[in-house]
């Protein structure tokens, strides 16, 4: 079973599951915890091959949806029948995944940094990584895409936060990930039919470039998606802009929340 933690709220019987990027892992949210914490369980979920999760090495078919499926396997292995659900760039995929397999498990969603398809260029980044992985140091290929994905100073935060908690990984479990990159836009193809009734807010930075554009474009169809943009801010927007993105995504949250929904 996958790794986690669960930070408990004596108050309410709801729950949000946290669902970290490639490479990262529980730390990425450092500084929405308190927020969270405040008024939900909160459930951190390391991936495999991330934390102390199982290897990648141990799952010989393994996909997004087998990731998507561990991550239910923990909620039903606490008894987790419904919860809310924040993801973050990788971690958004994973849920868009969930979304095609249990839409009844998931009260709202906040995808941060989401991912829907690749541009050119993210694509001509993902060959040239896949050229290149059998013979090149992972964390090479890791830090270029780091770089790319989150260039400059506006980035350097969550770019260090990513690359220090990689570095700990396996070689074999980021080639794994990595292979799975191209499959975003299959993934994300049915979300939208599937999904039908569940709250969804995307929430991106502005400098996001790589990502924004498409996921956009792909959402504005989605009558249960909303967008809002954290302006000065790129990739990964709870850690470079924490107090806007916890504003944002706590009152969405709490507006569909449980308590909420039985006032009205």
């Amino acid at each position: 079973m996958l790794d986690y933690k669960i930070y408990e709220h004596k108050s309410t019987d709801e729950y949000v599951v946290l669902i970290h990027g490639m490479g990262g892992n529980a730390s990425i949210f450092y500084n929405n915890l308190k927020a969270l914490k405040k008024h939900f369980n909160v459930l951190a979920i390391h991936l495999r091959g991330h934390g102390k999760s199982p290897s990648v090495d141990q799952q010989s078919d393994f996909t997004i949806d087998t990731a998507a499926k561990e991550v239910l396997q923990v909620l039903d292995h606490l008894l987790i029948k419904k919860a809310h659900f924040i993801g973050i760039s990788l971690g958004t995929i994973v849920i868009h995944s969930i979304f095609k397999m249990a839409p009844k498990r998931v009260c709202s969603a906040v995808l941060a940094g989401a991912i829907t398809h690749f541009n050119h260029f993210s694509k001509l980044l993902v060959k040239i990584g896949k050229l290149i992985k059998s013979f090149t140091p992972f964390m090479w290929i890791y830090r270029l895409c780091a770089h790319i994905i989150m260039p400059g100073k506006m980035n350097i935060r969550s770019r260090s936060l990513f690359i220090s908690q990689a570095v700990k990984m396996k070689r074999a479990d980021f080639i794994a990930w990595f292979n799975l990159v191209d499959t975003v836009e299959k993934v994300y193809k049915q979300v939208p039919e599937k999904s039908k009734g569940v709250p969804k807010l995307y929430i991106s930075g502005s400098d996001d470039h790589l990502f924004i554009k498409q996921l956009q474009k792909d959402i504005e169809n989605d009558e249960y998606a909303s967008f809002r943009l954290i302006e000065d801010c790129g990739h990964v927007c709870n850690v470079e802009k924490s107090k806007e993105f916890n504003e944002v995504s706590l009152e969405f949250l709490i507006n569909h929340s449980d308590a909420v929904k039985k006032a009205q």
